[in-house]
């Protein structure tokens, strides 16, 4: 639970720096006198403060001293403060800045960074920490992001809490101390300094490094918050001192109006000023929090020890003074939990009781005051007493009368004596007095009368300003149902949206049924044709080995022709014997064989042109494939842009919800407000009407009105949340499942497309080789023929020699005979030698032409074969790019399968923190962990910086504290 606020004043702290080389070389006197550690006197003036430091303390000294309790105190839940004010070149930077990576002149900062993250690992493991930082000047009375230079102008906002801040700012979560140093060195880098006559490095801006820690206990639920303000103010300046010209004397005069401007508050606030102007700069405006608010602050003034700067040094002085007095009201920056919540409430309960029963006793006593009776002392309301006894008071004070004293009766008759008139005379006197008392109070009582008459106008005025805010309410409700209206109107729309997507589903399903029978039919066609073309293959084999067997064939019978051929010219060129019989059939023949050859190269010709134009369709093939895989391309973009409209329509039904939630909920509270306000106005007209009903029963019918009316909202708001609830799954269950058959149908048109330009292709080469096969067949039968009637042409050939052998032997013979008998017969068998030596030279002749044919055809043959051999080996590379082609589609659908699943886990994520919109956490920190180091600010370990992070405990609690003892 947290702590009830307290008041604490500001802590100032008063440090002098030595004198500088320039002092020294001016021969300037050391003013300060020290008389303990809180007084300092200047020119025989004391000064009090809570702690004053010489020149000779070091840094480490000075932040022991002023800033390691506020550690504790952010990480408990306490805002802090620390800021340093004085004129320039007083060391307010050395002070809170220091070398920021020297360990002995580091300042304030960098020690109460390592400090925090010390004391988080220490901590207790069931707490969760998230640190973000910031980091700003104002520069010129304008706000400048020093994480981010494009923000120049930035502007100070409130939150609900009226806590001012920043808006716009650079907030990074840090879970380490090296990345907060860099954070740090990247905004000094960025921060404005100039160069005086008194200050080499002079700040031209205020700085301010905001340091937010949140935690958590993992285990209780219990939620502390701290800000720690790290402020190092711009000097004050003389301008004959310093030498300020052109920017740097504006920049002067914006530095002293905006510490003018802090002067005045601390002025304000240490007089009791019902009016502090905060609003008069910027600086204030952000640090108001800190003076005068919810923080423990500390200032620390830096002084200058020469009398050169003496006037200047007295004025900081001054300004501590009156900073000291100054109170703060601080408490714990606590989110509680339902259970504290809850006590809270019952805490709260037993007071408003105890209250009650107050109000009831002073009424009655007020009342017998009003009645003319004296209350005694002892039944007089006991302040002191109250909190004891006034919870057992649970009936109203009897309101009992005093008797009234009985008046003396004069009686008639009597003589009295002197003594006796004189008594009478003292005990009329009293009586007077009594009754001039009693006028007294009559006139109080008056006054007290027309004083109530007077608020009870003011109820009035207050009854009739609650009765304008009642119409101004229900204009506002009137309005409020006017957009809920409209916003059902696009509820409407919406689900209209999604019976439109619902029937487009349908259609699309249709189309996939459809899509999938032709493709089965493709199936079953590409399986017939697969068949086919196995028969085919089988034929061409057959057709190859025939084509094989003949040419052995052919080779045989041109071997035995040459041979024959060979014989005849042997036997000719040796019986010098020329035959002119069977001349005219050898002619005949061998004209033939010279025609069947040509037609033979004809036949060859027409196939070469043939594979031309198989070659040309293969192009045109491979063109629309292109072509198809463009429109590939195309469809797959429509796919895109259909999903990024479904994402859209999505955000779209989000932000609706969002605003309808919005809605329901401003009715509810107005709703509340004007059962609220009607409790009122009828508590009013029943005070007016009558007072037989006491207070009490009038507001316990209030509150049972009140707790009717929020639990009939509560239902209201349940049932049509769950209403929400179920329409938000159902749109979200119809998105998944348009998405799915998307994804579907893109999947099947990818797959019909595929097998379509595979049935295609395969078309193709079966009517190729159909072609094929049919020439084949011709060519074979050509074949058969010329080989039938080279056979024929053969066996003649045969015979003619046969018979041109025995003629020619006869005709030896015969010749051998008549030399003896007819030697005259010379001229007519030289003759017949000249024919045939003719005929055997065309002979020849025709042998080197059907020779020279033969090799033609065989060097024919491999090219064609070749040929045959390309387009088979063409066929195997295009079935390896259509399975290749499918492994990229099933990967590709895989892939597909894989960011929609991301999809949906993202759009799962969506939905379940749809209902609670809280800060985005980063980088936590648990006690016992080492530093994570960021991706953005890797760790590296400066040399000689917090050399103590080795003792960090790796588990926390009691391992921790023993490495703090080996530390």
């Amino acid at each position: 639970m947290a702590d009830p606020p307290a008041e604490c004043t500001i802590k100032v702290m008063c440090r002098f720096r030595p004198l500088n080389s320039s002092e020294v070389a001016r021969g300037d006197k050391y003013i300060p006198k020290f008389q303990g550690e809180d007084n300092v006197q200047i020119a025989g003036k004391p000064y009090m403060f809570d702690r004053v430091f010489q020149s000779n303390t070091t840094q480490e000294q000075m932040y022991k001293a002023c800033a390691q309790n506020i550690v504790k105190d952010v990480l408990e839940g306490y805002n802090g403060t620390i800021f340093a004010y004085g004129q320039t070149s007083s060391g307010k930077t050395h002070t809170m800045e220091g070398h920021l990576h020297d360990p002995d002149n580091m300042g304030i900062i960098p020690r109460i960074v390592q400090d925090i993250f010390n004391y988080i690992y220490s901590m207790d493991e069931n707490l969760e920490f998230h640190i973000k930082v910031s980091y700003f000047e104002i520069y010129l009375d304008k706000i400048r992001d020093l994480l981010d230079v494009s923000k120049t102008n930035l502007s100070v906002h409130e939150d609900k809490n009226r806590v001012p801040y920043v808006k716009g700012c650079t907030e990074r979560f840090v879970c380490s101390p090296e990345e907060v140093m860099d954070t740090i060195d990247e905004g000094k880098s960025n921060r404005h300094v100039a160069v005086t006559n008194m200050n080499e490095h002079s700040s031209r801006s205020h700085s301010i490094f905001l340091i937010n820690v949140k935690q958590e206990n993992t285990q209780t639920e219990q939620k502390l918050s701290g800000k720690l303000y790290l402020v190092d103010l711009a000097g004050s300046e003389k301008v004959g001192k310093t030498g300020a010209e052109g920017a740097v004397l504006e920049e002067a005069k914006n530095i002293n109006k905006s510490l003018s401007a802090l002067g005045n508050v601390i002025s304000a606030l240490a007089e009791g000023s019902t009016y502090v102007p905060y609003r008069d700069s910027k600086m204030t405006r952000i640090l108001q929090d800190s003076l005068g608010g919810n923080c423990r602050t500390t200032i620390v003034i830096c002084a200058s020890p020469s009398a050169y700067n003496e006037a200047e040094t007295r004025s900081t002085l001054m300004f501590g003074q009156r900073a000291k007095t100054i109170k703060n009201t601080v408490c714990v920056n606590v989110e509680l939990t339902a259970e504290q919540w809850k006590k809270k409430y019952e805490r709260e309960k037993e007071k408003n009781k105890t209250l009650r029963n107050t109000v009831t006793w002073l009424e009655n006593e007020l009342n017998r005051w009003r009645n003319g009776e004296s209350v005694p002392v002892d039944e007089q309301f006991d302040k002191e007493k109250a909190n004891a006894e006034v919870l057992a008071l649970d009936n109203v004070v009897n309101n009992e009368k005093m008797a009234p004293s009985p008046g003396l009766s004069a009686l008639p008759g009597v003589k009295l004596t002197d003594a006796e008139k004189a008594k009478c005379e003292e005990e009329l006197a009293k009586l007077y007095k009594q009754l001039d008392d009693k006028d007294d109070e009559i006139n109080q009582q008056s006054q007290l009368a027309e004083k109530l008459k007077q608020q009870m106008l003011d109820q009035e005025e207050l009854l009739g300003s609650s009765r304008r805010d009642h119409d101004n309410l229900q204009a506002e409700l009137n309005r409020l149902q006017a957009e809920n209206e409209a916003s059902k109107e696009e509820v409407k729309e919406v689900l209209q949206a999604l019976e439109e997507l619902a029937v487009n589903y349908d259609q699309k399903s249709q189309e996939v049924e459809d899509k999938t029978k032709e493709f089965e039919a493709l199936s079953e066609e590409l399986n017939q044709k697969s068949s086919i073309l196995a028969s085919i293959d089988s034929e061409l084999q057959k057709l190859k080995e025939m084509t094989n067997h003949q040419k052995k064939r052919v080779t045989e019978m041109m071997s035995s022709l040459l041979k024959d051929l060979a014989e005849i010219g042997i036997a000719v060129g040796s019986n010098d014997i020329k035959q002119h019989e069977g001349s005219g059939m050898i002619d005949e023949e061998f004209t033939v064989a010279r025609l069947y050859i040509s037609k033979m190269k004809s036949e060859v010709k027409t196939m070469v042109k043939r594979s031309k134009q198989l070659e040309a369709a293969q192009t045109e093939s491979n063109q629309k494939l292109d072509e198809n895989d463009k429109e590939l391309a195309a469809c797959q973009l429509r796919i895109s842009q259909h999903e990024a409209k479904i994402k859209s329509l999505s955000e779209y039904l989000q932000n609706v919800e969002q605003k309808k939630r919005q809605l329901e909920e401003n009715v509810d509270s107005l709703n509340e407000e004007l059962v609220k306000i009607g409790a009122q106005e009828k508590l009013h007209a029943m005070e007016k009407e009558s007072e037989i009903q006491t207070a009490n029963e009038v507001k316990e019918a209030v509150e049972k009105q009140i707790h009717s009316h929020r639990e009939t909202h509560q239902k209201q708001i349940s049932s049509l949340r769950d209403e929400l609830d179920t329409k938000e799954k159902l749109i979200t269950e119809l998105q998944d499942l348009n998405q799915k058959i998307m994804l579907e149908q893109e999947r099947l048109r990818v797959e019909h497309e595929k097998l379509k330009s595979t049935d295609q292709e395969k078309s193709r080469k079966l009517h190729e080789l159909t072609v094929m096969q049919d020439r084949r067949e011709q060519a074979r039968q050509d074949l058969k023929g010329l080989e039938e009637t080279v056979a024929k042409e053969l066996q003649t050939l045969h015979n003619l020699r046969k018979l041109f052998v025995q003629d020619l032997a006869t005709r030896v013979k015969k010749s051998a005979e008549m030399d003896s008998d007819d030697t005259g017969g010379s001229a007519a068998q030289k003759q017949k030698i000249s024919f045939l030596e003719n005929n055997l030279e065309q002979l020849t002749k025709v042998h080197k032409q059907l020779v020279r044919d033969n090799a033609d055809l065989r060097c024919e043959l491999p090219k064609l074969e070749k040929r045959l051999r390309a387009t088979a080996e063409r066929v195997k590379a295009l079935e390896s790019a259509l399975k290749e082609a499918k492994e990229n589609a099933a990967r590709d659908r895989k892939r597909y399968q894989q960011e929609v699943d991301r999809i949906k886990e993202a759009v799962r994520a969506k939905n379940m923190a749809r209902r609670g919109h809280s800060a985005q956490i980063a980088k936590p920190i648990r006690p016992g962990q080492q530093p994570v180091a960021s991706p953005t600010h890797p760790s590296v370990i400066r040399p000689g910086l917090f050399q103590n992070n080795q003792a960090v405990g790796i588990r926390g609690g009691g391992a921790n504290k023993q490495q703090e003892k080996n530390c």
